[in-house]
């Protein structure tokens, strides 16, 4: 990571910053429901795009919102993977490597509640730094899009604001209510119809 910054002091920090749990992303929605908004990436709630114009529509769209949270700040930009060994390899082939070049792994987040060892995993997260600027991750996006990799997010470095793009659409944490709702109304038309905002 750039600027000195070392895992340790990033577990720290989202320790100090983010209490309420781990940086595991699809848990963002449930520990932060006062901050939290969903926007859906395709008219009509569509889930994967299909065409190259439904892939800049996505993009667009990812790249918008980041935009606005981001634009002219560092952020941590973390990628994740899952494995049945702490140090063992990938649960699963992804292309996180090639498309997070760079990143070094700063958490892991074990779950061993199974007496059996053989199905305990860990989930492990990576980062890098890197200044925000409009299409600068659109190859992690695109992948993400494609649910060829899961629990990406991005973020300030104090973690006031958070952007987990997914498969269908981003869950974006704020620093206010009132930022959550300047931001739902500016994007109206990208929110989900269902009356608890899924």
């Amino acid at each position: 990571m750039s600027d000195g910054v070392t895992p340790t002091r990033l577990a720290q920090l989202w320790r100090a910053a983010r209490p309420s749990g781990p940086p595991v992303a699809h848990t963002f929605r449930a520990m932060y429901t006062d901050t939290w908004v969903r926007l859906h990436s395709l008219p009509g709630s569509k889930r994967y795009p299909e065409t190259e114009d439904e892939y800049r529509i996505v993009l667009e769209r990812y790249n918008t919102v980041l935009d606005e949270l981001f634009r002219d700040l560092d952020v941590f930009v973390v990628t994740m993977d899952w494995s049945y060994a702490p140090d063992g390899p990938a649960g699963w082939p992804s292309p996180r490597q090639e498309l997070h070049p760079g990143s070094v792994r700063w958490w892991i987040e074990s779950e061993q509640d199974d007496p059996d060892p053989a199905f305990h995993t860990h989930t492990r997260l990576y980062a890098d730094r890197r200044r925000w600027r409009h299409g600068c991750a659109d190859d992690l996006l695109r992948a993400v899009a494609d649910e060829t990799l899961v629990e990406v997010f991005f973020t300030d470095t104090e973690l006031r604001r958070i952007h987990h793009p997914y498969d269908g659409g981003a869950d974006v944490v704020l620093a206010t209510a009132a930022e959550r709702d300047e931001l739902r109304e500016r994007h109206a038309a990208w929110l989900p119809s269902h009356t608890a905002g899924l």
